[in-house]
């Protein structure tokens, strides 16, 4: 299991240095305060600070669940909406990238 958190800490650590405009650290500070999200909702907190559309929030936030592997994504019925939210096991790991990646800007 040791193996999985460490390619996950690799993946989140190569996600954020390729973080341009502060987006996708903005994300992942966003998910770590708020706990769950849907995609309005970290739109709305996106906008305010960023120039950014919806989809491309939600294609964020997408990315962010398939292919980081620290969210868990939840539906109740197919009349609701996706509430995304960080996997437990992952939110050390998480703060450390982040801090790391605010520490040390590429």
């Amino acid at each position: 299991m040791e193996s999985l958190k460490l390619r996950i800490k690799r993946r989140l650590e190569t996600y954020l240095e390729l973080d341009i405009d502060g987006i996708r650290k903005s994300i992942i500070d966003i998910l770590l305060k708020l706990k769950k999200v849907t995609v309005d909702m970290l739109y709305n907190e996106l906008s305010r600070k960023f120039k950014i559309s919806y989809s491309a929030v939600g294609s964020t936030l997408g990315y962010i669940h398939s292919k980081l592997g620290i969210l868990h994504a939840y539906k109740e019925s197919y009349k609701t909406p996706i509430v995304y939210s960080l996997k437990e096991e992952y939110i050390d790991l998480i703060k450390n990238a982040l801090n790391k990646s605010t520490v040390n800007p590429s």
